[in-house]
């Protein structure tokens, strides 16, 4: 079974970035899609970007289009958010799945990581 780990949150000031890794294991990233999510406190876990693994497509929630790249490499097992110019509201748990359809919908993903946090405070 694919396993999912997430790293790279931490506390950043507004205008700054970060940059998220999630690091798969058991299998390939192929032919999985993967998507990234975040959920705030009080709030609905909601899709924030994802790619497909074949072919690269990609796709962005409109909060963070323009501010926010997924990528993946390959060779390193490894799909990344980078994350630019964050806003406040940006703050939550980012989460990585992965599932068969490169959707924002969070329901159509199997496995999780564990999350990691990001916050994005002054």
């Amino acid at each position: 079974q694919l396993q999912l780990v997430e790293s790279g949150g931490g506390l950043v000031q507004p205008g700054g970035s970060l940059r998220l890794s999630c690091a798969a294991s058991g299998f390939t990233l192929d032919p999985y899609a993967i998507g990234w999510f975040r959920q705030a406190p009080g709030k609905e876990r909601e899709g924030v970007s994802c790619i497909n693994t074949k072919d690269g497509a990609t796709y962005y929630a409109d909060s963070v289009k323009g501010r926010f790249t997924i990528s993946i490499d390959n060779a390193k097992n490894t799909v990344y958010l980078q994350m630019n110019s964050l806003k406040p509201e940006d703050t939550a748990v980012y989460y990585c799945a992965a599932g068969d359809i490169a959707t924002i919908f969070p329901d159509e993903y199997d496995s999780w990581g564990q999350g990691t946090q990001v916050t994005v405070s002054s």
